[in-house]
């Protein structure tokens, strides 16, 4: 199971952005699907997942401005983030959970600038 990132990149505060993961391989069945992300000098934390049933959960931090979804037909979930700040610089990483397995993508730069 391979998970590709992408649509980080440096946007200024206020801005959007949109990141999309798809995961490819032998899946037979994906659960959970998220992101989480982590910032220089801190610790990995969890941004947003969405169940296969859609149900979502977000870090109180991100509330009201990211929006979790995804595409189960191209075993796609995707984060748009508006209204970033610079507190949002990380490197984001997206998730599945299939099989009673974690799997996890390599990772995607996001700066914010002020």
């Amino acid at each position: 199971v391979q998970l590709q990132a992408s649509g980080g990149g440096l946007v200024q505060a206020g801005g959007s952005l949109r990141l999309s993961c798809a995961a490819s391989g032998s899946i037979f069945s994906i659960n959970a699907m998220g992101w989480y992300r982590q910032a220089p000098g801190k610790e990995r934390e969890l941004v947003a997942a969405i169940t296969s049933g859609g149900s979502t959960n977000y870090a109180d931090s991100v509330e009201g401005r990211l929006t979790i979804s995804r595409d189960n037909a191209k075993n796609t979930v995707y984060l748009q983030m508006n209204s970033l700040k610079p507190e949002d610089t990380a490197v984001y990483y997206c998730f599945i959970v299939a099989g009673g397995m974690d799997y996890w993508g390599k990772g995607t730069q996001v700066t914010v600038s002020s």
